[in-house]
């Protein structure tokens, strides 16, 4: 459909389908066409590609995706907007629209039944309400994909992708640096959406690793160790553990020197490689394995 980027053509669509913006959904359309280009452009995908997109809106940054990707799959929970998409999206036939809620999905399945034989990327405008736990979603169940490219709120895109031991860092750094290589790539002002949201943007990807970073002899347990750390930020790491394990000051305070660290040392000085020692000294101590 021609000129989707214009806010006019946009309106006039919407009013034609009955469509009115859901604040609970988080619906802040990207109408910007150079950003979405620019993200179809890094995300990597080409014609051997399978893109996942959550979120589509009205179909401005799909129709770019189409355009360089072997098949394009749209997950979209809000169903006032099928027809909408039924009709911006018209001129592709390899874009296949689906109603439900990426938070639900079998990701493996649908990778298997769209995908077969080739490599898969997402490439999205995720919802500023569902940016954790999509990315984290995305991560935890392995379904094979290579890389994720998406634009979230700026502050979100910070933390991240913080280095673990600096200030910004938090369980979500952690575990993104687990799983993946994760980079900004630029920011996107809010005047580029409809309706415009109150805070700016970035597009950030994340490089899906071989292996993880570390290699802990309990992952659930390693998880369960940066959750706690993170878990009361003015705390010292000895207080976190002490409250998330239930283990006794004799206990933690063992665990952290054994791991070469000071007792008055906090979650956010922290490198992967310290968290999985701590993990590691946890799962070795009697009675602290996770069922």
């Amino acid at each position: 459909m021609p000129e989707l980027y214009n806010i006019s053509v946009i309106r006039e669509v919407l009013k034609r389908h009955g469509f009115n913006f859901s604040k609970a959904l988080g619906q802040n359309f990207i109408t910007n066409p150079s950003v979405c280009s620019r993200m179809g452009e890094l995300s990597g995908i080409d014609k051997n590609s399978g893109v996942i997109e959550i979120g589509p809106g009205i179909g401005v940054l799909s129709e770019e995706l189409a355009k360089r990707a072997g098949k394009l799959v749209c997950i979209e929970i809000d169903k006032k907007l099928l027809p909408v998409l039924d009709e911006t999206l018209a001129g592709y036939d390899n874009i296949k629209i689906i109603n439900g809620d990426i938070l639900r999905l079998d990701l493996k399945r649908l990778i298997q039944e769209e995908f077969s034989g080739k490599k898969v990327f997402v490439c999205a405008n995720l919802p500023y309400y569902i940016t954790s736990p999509v990315i984290m979603k995305l991560l935890e169940e392995k379904p094979g994909i290579k890389s994720i490219t998406v634009m979230v709120q700026k502050e979100a895109a910070r933390r991240i992708c913080a280095e673990p031991g600096t200030r910004e860092a938090g369980a979500i750094s952690l575990a993104v640096r687990y799983y993946t290589k994760p980079r900004i790539l630029f920011n996107v002002s809010r005047g580029s959406f409809l309706p415009p949201p109150s805070v700016d943007s970035s597009v950030i990807r994340l490089e899906l690793l071989p292996a993880p970073s570390v290699t802990p002899q309990n992952e659930k347990l390693f998880f369960k160790t940066v959750k706690a750390g993170f878990s009361m930020r003015r705390k010292t790491l000895q207080n976190c553990l002490l409250a998330g394990f239930g283990l006794s000051k004799a206990e933690t305070a063992g665990i952290i020197s054994a791991c070469g660290l000071g007792a008055n040392v906090r979650a956010e000085e922290l490198s992967l490689r310290n968290f999985c020692d701590i993990a590691d000294k946890i799962n070795n101590s009697k009675e602290l394995l996770i069922q």
